[in-house]
């Protein structure tokens, strides 16, 4: 996995007593975080198989086309996002980490604190296959919720506009 063109802005990853991650662990951990915090770009998600899937209490993204919108859509949707703490406390596969973010809906200004457990599961080449947002621990399981979460899959990638080329990304801000 080459990581010389990733800008990854998350390098210094908080663990938990007796938990290490090799530097490819890092690697992902740092550009998942980045992601979270609203500062995607292709490289970071060149690291994710184009089938995986990205999964939270609002969406189930399976496919590049729609995880990716997902990502870009937090710039999109919020004015500010800030980590206010995160600790990986698990190193097996999945990665688990713990993760604390305030978000600002944009417009509206109103300010939003998500706990979540985050699961980052890593097929045998290294890639990210799947990363599950589970909000206060929890993911909804019922047939109604789940069929909200993959219209919103549907329907973001047709709101987001995803940059085709690295200098499309660069003119939205994103390295």
């Amino acid at each position: 996995m080459s990581t010389g063109n990733l800008n990854i802005e998350t390098t210094n990853i908080d663990t938990a007593p007796g938990v290490s991650l090799s530097s490819e662990q890092k690697t992902v951990v740092g550009s998942v975080l980045d992601l979270f915090a609203g500062l995607p770009s292709l490289p970071k998600l060149q690291l994710w198989r184009d089938d995986a899937t990205f999964t939270d209490p609002i969406t189930i993204a399976t496919g590049r086309d729609k995880y990716q919108a997902q990502w870009y859509g937090l710039q999109t949707a919020f004015s500010e996002i800030e980590r206010q703490h995160h600790q990986v406390t698990d190193s097996g596969n999945p990665i688990i980490l713990d993760l604390k973010t305030r978000y600002v809906i944009k417009g509206i200004g109103k300010e939003q604190i998500i706990a979540s457990k985050v699961f980052i599961h890593l097929d045998g080449e290294g890639k990210i296959a799947k990363v599950e947002d589970k909000w206060d621990g929890k993911l909804p399981d019922s047939s109604i919720a789940n069929a909200f979460r993959h219209l919103n899959a549907v329907s973001v990638p047709k709101m987001v506009s995803v940059p085709k080329t690295d200098e499309e990304d660069a003119k939205k801000g994103n390295q």
